[in-house]
């Protein structure tokens, strides 16, 4: 596995829209301050064009996309890129990336959400380890949430033991100012599928948004089973983030993950909160995982700090990571080799 450069004090950090950009007038004044807040910590930060802009979901057509991406990576002094923001058409893009530009000037990228399908890609194809943790606009807040800091931290190489946090923010916010802290009214609760008391678990993990992870199903850019079987010896670790998926679509893609090998070399998977959940038949968030992957007879955790559901661990895709989850709470520390 490959572990990019770590920031070093003045150190530039690229931002760029691979999938939807900003254009909100809120929303860009927590931009700008997400930028000196940065700034206030001793990092720099270079856009490119696509950043403020968006029409119809898309911040760019998919070639000016992969150009302005490639040229974070081309450029020897930005040390880590950043995307803006989510969406829905990332995966447009992905046809006009070269790769091998990538792989040739191996940084940190890091996302949540739709570019998933730049994370998921980049690690399973290029073994260049990525990392799933805030888009750049959350960092406009003040103050910091602690998970922001910790994320820093980590990018810094400052490779700390995260553990899971007290309450989690609940639904949609709209801001005001565009400084909004988190609102955090609901008590976090990892909770253990199986009712084990504690959950140990390790192994090299791999996962992002499972919307995306099942789009990328079969194309091309799926190169999971070829990464699962390089590191198998290991042990896999999946970790996923659900967005928009109703219950029944959940079951129908975990049956096809689950059918289709993606969890063979599997010591354990751990869930986000899911940010908007719905099932036709009334089924239960935790009986659509439970009934969907209890023949695995592997420790499976929900509800943990990880994805859409604010505030999120920092989680590096292909690292070692070292997951425990006892009585609600929960503990995940990473090693890079």
């Amino acid at each position: 596995m490959i572990y990019p450069e770590f920031l070093k004090e003045h150190d530039i950090i690229g931002v760029t829209a691979p999938s939807d950009g900003i254009t909100d007038e809120v929303k860009l004044k927590r931009l700008d301050n997400a930028i000196k807040n940065f700034d206030s910590r001793g990092s720099n930060i270079k856009e490119t064009p696509n950043v403020r802009c968006s029409f119809k979901g898309r911040s760019s057509s998919s070639k000016e996309r992969a150009d302005e991406l490639e040229s974070l990576y081309k450029d020897d002094n930005v040390k880590a890129i950043i995307c803006a923001s989510g969406g829905d058409f990332l995966l447009e893009m992905l046809s006009e990336v070269d790769l091998n530009t990538i792989k040739d000037n191996p940084k940190w990228l890091q996302g949540n959400s739709d570019p998933t399908g730049l994370l998921f890609t980049i690690t399973t194809n290029l073994d260049i380890a990525t990392v799933y943790s805030d888009n750049f606009g959350c960092f406009g807040m003040e103050p910091w949430h602690k998970s922001l800091e910790n994320n820093l931290e980590i990018l810094k190489g400052n490779i700390i033991e995260q553990t899971s946090f007290s309450k989690y923010e609940k639904g949609f916010k709209d801001y005001i100012t565009g400084k909004e802290p988190y609102e955090l009214t609901e008590k976090v609760y990892w909770k253990n599928l199986n009712d084990e008391e504690v959950i140990n678990i390790k192994g090299r993990i791999i996962g992002g948004c499972l919307d995306i992870i099942a789009d990328l199903f079969g194309t091309r850019f799926d190169k999971t089973k070829d990464f699962l079987e390089k590191y198998k010896d290991d042990g896999i670790i999946w970790y996923l983030d659900i967005c928009e998926l109703t219950g029944e679509v959940i079951t129908r893609t975990l049956w096809k993950l689950k059918d289709n090998g993606y969890f063979k070399y599997t010591k354990g998977i751990i869930f986000g909160r899911s940010f908007i959940y719905n099932s036709y038949y009334d089924i239960s968030y935790e009986e659509t995982i439970y009934e969907s992957l209890k023949d695995l007879n592997i420790p499976i955790i929900i509800n943990a700090d990880i994805g859409h559901v604010s505030p999120r661990m920092t989680i590096i895709n292909g690292a070692i990571a070292t997951i425990t989850s006892s009585k609600g709470k929960g503990k995940i520390k990473f090693t890079l080799k």
